[in-house]
């Protein structure tokens, strides 16, 4: 069995899919804003956090799922009426969450890899 799988998705509607799709797993997300052609978000905080993030993604738990999601672009992400933060109830990106619990870490809290860790491997 593979330890993880990873998924990329765009947007609120593909996310959605995804996470139905794998209901009956353990959910990872972790919400950045979108890349640009070079790779890199137009946030900061994203960049900063994704590296420590991955960093600590050998401590997932076995044939769980996570879902590396881009949010948009930073006008939509500003968007106070945008889905992730009306339905969601995002606050912020980076935000690195358990899906189906009350688990997360956002913002700065995703750059200390041992919140992140415990994120992985407390139930």
């Amino acid at each position: 069995m593979a330890p993880y799988t990873e998924l990329k998705v765009q947007g609120y509607e593909e996310f959605t899919k995804v996470v139905k799709e794998h209901e009956d797993k353990n959910v990872f997300v972790y919400f950045t804003g979108n890349k640009n052609e070079q790779g890199v978000s137009w946030c900061p905080d994203c960049v900063k956090a994704e590296p420590v993030v991955r960093s600590q993604m050998e401590y997932l738990p076995e044939d769980s799922i996570f879902i590396f999601c881009q949010v948009g672009e930073r006008p939509y992400w500003k968007d106070s009426g945008n889905a992730f933060k009306k339905i969601l109830k995002l606050r912020g990106v980076p935000t690195l969450l358990r899906y189906g619990t009350a688990q997360k870490l956002e913002e700065e809290e995703c750059f200390d890899a041992n919140l992140v860790q415990m994120m992985f491997t407390e139930e």
